[in-house]
């Protein structure tokens, strides 16, 4: 497909740009921020887990059907995942911290999320790799991830001792880190064609893991009914998007 890199690299630019909308953290009450990312990571799960089933890994199986190594690629993208929360604390810890330094955990924090958001630059890449149709859905369930996400990493750098100007500047050049990402996987592909059924194999894995691990088990902790309900309706939205983006003519 043509301009692969051009489509990349401009998704790559819009999904940085969303480290900014942690600006919010600054304007909204905290119940009501509380009760904004309740119903955003369950729209984010569902827009997460229906790009990998429904885009992603039909794209990557198209070729040669479902093999083995397409298999083992979507278990590294769960390992890898996990590995990379496991290292470097993808959840953030809560310690106390003092008014003469920045605690550890913010700059934890800032690691982790360059090493996340160069896994989103690969998952881009490899969803425009698939085809336009198949790019586009994959930036849109980044981007609807990315919004809860970047909300609370700017309140856990201001909590951890940031100013506000510095969080936010700090935020979006760790959000960076997805141009990188998304350079290697296209190298990669350029060089070795065969490959891109992997990478998006590998992409959509790890998709399957951040929803199934980090997602659904904040959704759990809600045990109201009617936000339950709330929360199922948001997630059948976000699945339902995917699915309405299989019948654009792109």
């Amino acid at each position: 497909m043509p301009n692969v890199a051009l489509f990349t690299l401009t998704s790559v630019f819009a999904v940085s740009l969303i480290s900014f909308i942690g600006i919010l953290t600054l304007t909204m009450k905290e119940k009501g921020l509380k009760k904004f990312l309740l119903f955003m990571v369950s729209f984010s799960a569902g827009t997460l887990f229906g790009d990998a089933f429904i885009h992603l890994l039909p794209e990557a199986a198209e070729s040669s059907g479902f093999t083995l190594s397409l298999s083992l690629a979507l278990l590294a993208g769960i390992v890898v995942s996990f590995a990379i929360e496991k290292v470097i604390h993808w959840r953030h810890c809560h310690l106390p911290i003092t008014k003469t330094h920045i605690h550890p955990f913010s700059y934890m924090s800032l690691a982790g999320d360059a090493v996340h958001n160069f896994l989103d630059g690969i998952i881009i890449a490899a969803g425009y790799l698939a085809g336009l149709q198949t790019g586009i859905a994959t930036t849109v369930a980044v981007i609807l991830h990315e919004i809860p996400q970047e909300i609370g990493d700017i309140g856990v750098l201001l909590h951890g001792g940031f100013t506000r100007g510095k969080a936010l500047l700090m935020n979006f050049i760790t959000a960076l880190t997805a141009f990188l990402g998304a350079g290697v996987a296209l190298a990669l592909t350029k060089t070795v064609e065969a490959i891109q059924p992997l990478i998006i194999a590998f992409a959509a894995g790890g998709f399957i893991y951040i929803a199934g691990s980090d997602l659904i088990p904040e959704l759990h902790k809600e045990l109201a009914a009617g936000k339950s309900f709330g929360q199922i309706l948001f997630f059948l939205l976000g699945v339902g998007i995917m699915v309405g983006l299989l019948f654009l003519e792109l």
